[in-house]
């Protein structure tokens, strides 16, 4: 189940807020580019950053995601429709004949059990053409981010439009080897209310993605560094074979 950052409907408002300027995206519009990709399924597309900009550049784009509150924030986004969103996941997703499919953020980490990833690389699988590729992105574990999040414990406070002020903390709550569970609180100002979300990543290195993806029916055609975060990131570029 999707965490309450995703899911709950008064943190869906603000979650654009505290992501920042999407830098990261730029990657995977470049990457589109270069592969030629004209159907593309962002896969747990969020609050459909991704998706508008691949929409914007002509593409036909397909958002999954298993969070309500989410998809009718990219709605708003979308007011003519020329995206099709799904409530759902990978696994619910049809055959889409797609050219690419990504997962950007920490999406492909959200999947914390071997099944569950297994099932999400067949899902996408299904959805690809013969041919298509799977892009997405995910944290080296060497790199222990986690350390960095527990480190800076300064709360941050935005004034979002529509919303008023809101206060953002985020406190690592365990580290259990691959899994890093963290919390995000929420207070807003103008209430008082406050809302927390609980998540866990999992922490796959690059060999393990590596043979998930081949015994998923993919070919690794390239690993990159994230433009934007070199040294922190692994950017999969995988084929679909089978």
């Amino acid at each position: 189940m999707p965490g309450a950052i995703f899911s709950h409907p008064r943190l869906a408002l603000v979650y654009d807020a505290f992501d920042g300027d999407r830098d990261d995206l730029a990657a995977y519009l470049a990457i589109a580019d270069e592969l030629g990709a004209e159907r593309v399924l962002d896969v747990g597309c969020g609050t459909g950053s991704l998706a508008v900009l691949l929409a914007d550049g002509g593409r036909t784009v397909v958002g999954v995601d298993p969070a309500e509150a989410s998809l009718e924030v990219a709605r708003a986004k979308d007011p003519t429709g020329r995206i099709t969103w799904i409530h759902g996941d990978a696994t619910t997703v049809p055959a889409l004949d797609a050219d690419l499919a990504v997962m950007t953020g920490n999406v492909a980490q959200v999947f914390l059990t071997d099944d569950d990833w297994a099932r999400t690389l067949r899902g996408i699988h299904a959805a690809l053409r013969p041919g298509g590729h799977l892009v997405f992105e995910t944290r080296r574990p060497e790199r222990r981010a986690w350390e960095d999040w527990a480190a800076d414990t300064a709360p941050v406070t935005l004034d979002v439009p529509g919303v008023g002020s809101v206060e953002q903390r985020l406190a690592v709550t365990d580290v259990s080897l691959p899994f890093v569970s963290f919390r995000h609180t929420y207070r807003f100002l103008a209430d008082g209310a406050v809302v927390t979300s609980d998540s866990t990543l999992r922490f796959r290195d690059r060999d393990e993605v590596g043979t998930s993806l081949a015994a998923g029916g993919y070919r690794v055609v390239d690993v990159r560094e994230a433009p934007d975060r070199p040294g922190r990131e692994l950017v999969f570029v995988a084929e679909r074979v089978s």
